[in-house]
């Protein structure tokens, strides 16, 4: 798993436990577009394995992507975050370059660019479904973008929400409505779902009424497993524009790679990578 002489750098996403994950052959269609001689790897870590791991192996790679459970984990044994990592606290992404480890956040670029590429305007009235850690950086960049942000959420998730609520006020000095979700009725200009509501194998679930989505102008899923959850159904059968997680998905392992190679990627790099992966998935399902 080191980075070694011969010029194929190597790279590996860290988690535990990660299954099957969708990145490698992500990654391996990226570096193939941008003709970077490299291998991606998964690489199971333990939260109590995380110091000597990084020490021992993951600094000696050129870079590596970071889930559950490590993303707030990693950042004592940086050397550097760069302002969204930092403002958001949480990292999936480092770059090691001359022995120095930058943590970055791809993961808000991935929405943010996934949004563009469908000229879906995050703007007006927003609607999160959700308050765990991708729901968080939903309503930052919401609030960032200028929009009135409401977060609904299940009565279990009310002291999180109230969590994000404060967080937005301290470091934004923005502010956003909470409510629960079975009391979300109105217009929205953007929906976007941040919960596991939908997820295969309970592809039946939606977190939010039919016409509630419907009556919005567009909708955002971070799921990507149904490719169609009942969500994006419901917002396809209402004439919205939609998009679900997986753009986001390979918009934030591409910006991952622009950091670490200095590369970039057009619109229609990555809809033939997203197309791949859509395959892909479809033969696990």
């Amino acid at each position: 798993m080191e980075a070694n002489s011969e010029n194929i750098k190597k790279y590996a996403l860290i988690g535990y436990p990660l299954g099957h994950s969708m990145s490698p052959i992500i990654h391996k269609e990226l570096l193939k577009i941008s003709s970077v001689k490299g291998e991606y790897n998964l690489a199971e870590v333990r939260t109590e394995d995380l110091e000597i791991s990084f020490n021992e192996k993951l600094k000696k790679l050129n870079g590596f992507n970071i889930t559950i459970p490590h993303k707030i984990n990693i950042i004592p044994y940086l050397d550097e975050l760069a302002p969204k990592a930092k403002l958001f606290g949480a990292v999936n992404t480092v770059d090691i370059k001359e022995n120095k480890a930058i943590g970055y956040n791809t993961d808000c670029d991935g929405f943010l660019r996934s949004l563009e590429a469908e000229n879906i305007k995050l703007e007006g009235n927003v609607l999160i479904c959700g308050s765990g850690g991708v729901s968080r950086m939903f309503a930052f960049e919401s609030a960032l973008a200028g929009a009135e942000v409401t977060l609904a959420v299940r009565d279990s998730s009310l002291k999180a929400a109230n969590d994000i609520k404060r967080e937005l006020q301290e470091k934004l000095l923005k502010d956003c409505n909470i409510i629960f979700l079975s009391e979300a009725k109105g217009n929205y200009d953007l929906i976007i779902n941040g919960t596991p509501v939908g997820m295969y194998p309970n592809v039946d679930a939606c977190p939010l009424r039919e016409e509630v989505i419907k009556s919005s102008k567009a909708v955002f899923d971070a799921i990507y497993n149904p490719i169609e959850t009942k969500f994006i159904k419901y917002a396809r059968e209402g004439g919205l524009k939609y998009i679900n997680g997986l753009p986001m998905l390979v918009w934030q392992a591409a910006v991952a790679e622009e950091i670490w190679n200095d590369v970039k990627f057009s619109k229609s790099d990555i809809n033939q990578v997203i197309e791949i992966t859509k395959k892909e998935l479809e033969k696990h399902e």
